[in-house]
């Protein structure tokens, strides 16, 4: 089985200033990533910037 993941992540893709590590080394989306991709996911992201609520399941009106 070959355990080369390499070509798996997108992470070389991404603008330095779309995402932060935390310090558990998840990667952390920016605002600016999110209003780039340009509609939610609808994950509950931290930096969302559609207001979406995770215990609702809806965004906020605007």
């Amino acid at each position: 089985m070959l355990d080369d993941f390499s070509g798996f992540s997108k992470r070389a893709n991404l603008d330095e200033k779309d995402y932060y590590l935390s310090p558990e080394g998840y990667i952390i989306f920016t605002e600016k990533h999110h209003l780039k991709r340009g509609y939610c996911c609808k994950s509950g992201c931290k930096h969302c910037p559609y207001g979406f609520d995770k215990k609702t399941g809806r965004l906020k009106e605007l």
